[in-house]
């Protein structure tokens, strides 16, 4: 038996936008080939700006305790035509939580609150991160495409798999 608090996953609030900003600038600068943005373009924003993400998006935390491990972002694609696909983004779980299951039921509260909101949920994941790949699988993403040069980061370039889920709403 163990002492150690459950994980919870929930969605993160305007309250919560100093550890939103703690983690997603780490995640900036411990994986800056994983994310479009960049330390430098957010980490001179405000807290109230973080604040203002928060308010409008749906990011999601993963916390043990008070301790948040992990994020993940979902934002339902903007147009008449394309208003039934959800985007996943913003995925990052610490160093010192990987391997401890944390990330899947993370992806997977992403994925039951877009069931509410779209038919597919579309994500993007350089191609070198296997692990990451690997984790989208098991909640049941496939490949569709491959963006080569897809960012680029202190001069190297990365290439990202485009993957997607098509999720049913009886589920």
């Amino acid at each position: 038996m163990t002492d150690r608090p459950q994980l919870q996953i929930r969605r993160l609030m305007p309250a919560d936008a100093p550890l939103f900003r703690e983690i997603r600038l780490e995640a900036l600068q411990q994986a800056p080939e994983a994310f479009g943005s960049s330390f430098e373009q957010e980490c001179s924003q405000s807290l109230a700006q973080f604040e203002e993400v928060l308010a409008r998006s749906d990011v999601f935390g993963a916390f043990r305790g008070t301790d948040l491990l992990g994020m993940a972002g979902y934002r339902t694609q903007v147009g008449a035509k394309r208003a039934h696909k959800g985007f996943l983004w913003g995925m990052y779980v610490r160093a010192s939580a990987r391997g401890t299951g944390v990330a899947k039921p993370l992806v997977e509260a992403v994925l039951a609150h877009a069931r509410e909101r779209v038919e597919l949920v579309q994500l993007s994941v350089v191609k070198e991160n296997e692990t990451a790949q690997r984790l989208y699988r098991s909640c049941g993403f496939v490949a569709y495409g491959h963006e080569v040069h897809a960012l680029k980061q202190d001069g190297r370039y990365y290439d990202e798999v485009l993957m997607a889920v098509a999720l049913d709403p009886r589920t």
